[in-house]
């Protein structure tokens, strides 16, 4: 039996069933859960194995998506995954994990009904825990950049910044200051990895798209700012790629500005370490991330950077019991001695098969597998038919590259439900007009019916 592979020492969590907590609901949280929910399917049927996830959000995102989601090629629900659905055979607790006391094998988490009866953290048991948190938005002390800046990490975020570009254009089109048309106008985007490169790439060319309605506002008339520390944009798909892709950002007469930072964006003014000032009302922050502040809470072994520390195996070093893996664990790269693996999602997928195997081996006592991988390349989309790509040592760019980033994403995606939604979504994107609507009222559902009551209507946040 399962149970047998549990040594649990002088403090013993739940007597029975044996626990398996996974502390998030990301790449890692949901792949390794469902392959833990097959894998032991029968232990799971027998009672002899439960699998409890806790998670802020009832889905998991599919980040790569985000750039098509606020572009409007790609509907919002089908960016997420359900995880209710996918996890039918796990505990969802929709919460928050506060701490961890690995000694005693308890993790301390909160929901919205802890919140309601002010009874404050409650405690969960464990036998094994799977450390996957995430990461968040990795921000600097910029005057400003918390009171205008958005960011691009979420599928709410990337919701609201369509919405956000569509209203300045509408602001542009209907005011008579040509002060408050130009900062309407001008948008700017900091940081050349992924996520700027490709919402810069898709949110530009939707704009391009929907300018063709307005009377007075051209495409031209935009201002678009991409701002990268270093000296290179998406460093993943290689100098020369990343070199086509300035070249190709520019062509789009967009300003790529390299070796520069932001300074400030204080009384919503962008100001840059080159001395250029831009007056904007949309400065959106993809300028990194950082380790989930969870991590400096759980107890177990962190690196100087704050991520876990692990094995190849993906178990957290010198701990027994414990795991991790994707954006929080510093997972040992074999196929590069001295160095780790990236934090992205191409590691995060393919280490949660993985973790999986090596959890359902360790409860079995069976040997445990190292990860390994085979670099299989890259792909960056910059808007509708346009891309590169470094795939299996072909550089690919414009609409190949383009295709290509569809497809693998395509294929990554979870459940044949999501894939066929979002063919679907494609193939009908292709026969019809983009949808240009600004849905901004959505972040305030009240709003209508509080004016009606005799209140005031919310002004725009950003």
């Amino acid at each position: 039996m399962v149970k047998a592979a549990i040594s649990r020492g002088t403090t013993p969590a739940s007597p029975d069933p044996v626990r398996v907590l996974v502390v998030g609901g990301g790449y890692v949280g949901m792949y390794t859960a469902l392959r833990l929910q097959r894998k032991l399917k029968a232990e799971l049927k027998r009672g002899e194995v439960e699998i409890v996830m806790v998670t802020p959000d009832p889905y998991m995102t599919y980040q790569p998506f985000l750039p098509e989601a606020a572009a409007g090629s790609i509907s919002p629900r089908h960016v997420v995954v359900p995880l209710r659905r996918v996890l039918d055979k796990c505990r969802i607790v929709i919460g928050e994990i506060r701490s961890v006391d690995h000694a005693k094998r308890t993790a301390s988490f909160t929901t919205l009904a802890t919140d309601e009866e002010g009874t404050g953290a409650v405690d969960i048991a464990y036998d094994e825990i799977v450390m996957a948190p995430g990461s968040i938005a990795r921000t600097l002390p910029i005057p400003g950049l918390a009171e205008y800046a958005i960011g691009f990490k979420t599928v709410e975020e990337a919701i609201g910044l369509r919405n956000h570009v569509i209203e300045q254009m509408d602001i542009a089109s209907s005011t008579r200051d040509p002060a408050v048309r130009d900062a309407a106008l001008t948008f700017v985007f900091v940081g050349g990895g992924y996520a700027g490169v490709e919402a810069l790439g898709e949110l530009e060319d939707m704009a391009r798209y929907a300018s063709r309605y307005y009377h007075n506002v051209k495409a031209e008339d935009m201002k678009w700012i991409l701002v990268e520390a270093s000296g290179r944009i998406l460093p993943e798909v290689g100098e020369e790629m990343g070199k086509y892709t300035v070249g190709e950002l520019r062509r789009r007469n967009i300003d790529v500005r390299l070796e520069t930072r932001l300074d400030s964006c204080e009384d919503r003014v962008a100001v840059l370490s080159d001395g250029a000032r831009f007056p904007t009302r949309t400065v959106v922050w993809t300028a990194g991330v950082k380790p989930h502040p969870v991590l400096a809470a759980s107890g177990l072994p962190l690196n100087e950077r704050g991520r876990l520390k692990c094995t190849a195996q993906l178990t957290v070093e010198g701990t027994t019991h414990a795991w991790g893996a994707g954006d929080a664990a510093a997972v040992p790269d074999v196929t590069a001695p001295g160095k780790e693996c990236a934090p992205n999602a191409q590691h995060a997928v393919r280490q949660a098969k993985v973790l999986g195997d090596n959890i359902t081996a360790a409860l079995r006592e069976q040997p445990l597998q190292e990860y390994t991988h085979a670099y299989v390349g890259s792909v960056a989309s910059l808007g509708l038919h346009k891309g590169v790509a470094h795939v299996y040592g072909r550089k690919l760019k414009g609409y190949p590259a383009w295709f290509m980033h569809r497809v693998y994403h395509l294929s990554r995606v979870p459940t044949i439900n999501r894939k066929s939604r979002v063919l679907a979504e494609w193939t009908l994107s292709g026969l019809f007009k983009r949808e240009i609507v600004s849905l901004g009222s959505l972040e305030h559902p009240r709003a209508e019916f509080e004016l009606a009551a005799g209140g005031k209507r919310p002004k725009e946040s950003s």
